[in-house]
């Protein structure tokens, strides 16, 4: 069973395209192709399902057109309309220097202060607006770059010194 914390939210289904099965997927982050990957997680009912591509094509910078194994028509492939469309962190690749991602990426990442220490998990990345901020338990944590101090992409862990009073509000 897939678990919340092992993947992170880039997208969603927002409509079928022709009658071969193919579904448009909205993303913010086209993780899937800079990692080759065989499949992409949607949410059904509630729990985390593998949808293993036949083939995609982007249609521009946030839409692709997807065809997953055993959809074969638009009748089929109507059911994932609707659905959030995930990544699994464990097939990730760690970003280059050049590279750029999403703050989403950092979902299930383990936060730490220099001087508080240990914060917790990043629960949600709220960038619904121009302010990202990490969820972690029960406190919101600006997600700046300048309060970034260093990231173990393998470990999972985002060092951060923020500013003095800031996990007292």
């Amino acid at each position: 069973m897939i678990k919340e914390s092992e993947v992170y939210k880039i997208g969603s289904i927002t409509r079928t395209h022709g009658v071969r099965g193919e579904v448009a997927l909205s993303f913010t982050d086209d993780v899937w192709d800079r990692a080759d990957a065989d499949y992409l997680v949607l949410r059904i009912d509630g729990i985390l399902v593998p949808f293993f591509i036949e083939e995609y094509r982007f249609r521009s910078d946030t839409t692709a057109l997807i065809k997953f194994q055993d959809y074969d028509s638009a009748e089929s492939a109507k059911e994932l309309c609707g659905c959030d469309v995930y990544f699994p962190h464990a097939l990730t690749p760690e970003p280059d220097e050049d590279d750029e991602y999403t703050w989403r990426y950092f979902t299930g990442f383990r936060v730490v202060d220099e001087k508080a220490g240990e914060l917790g998990e990043i629960l949600h990345v709220d960038d619904s607006t121009q302010n990202v901020l990490f969820q972690v338990g029960d406190r919101l944590i600006p997600a700046v770059e300048q309060f970034i101090s260093h990231i173990d992409h393998q470990a999972r862990i985002i060092t951060m010194r923020l500013p003095e009073g800031l996990l007292d509000l």
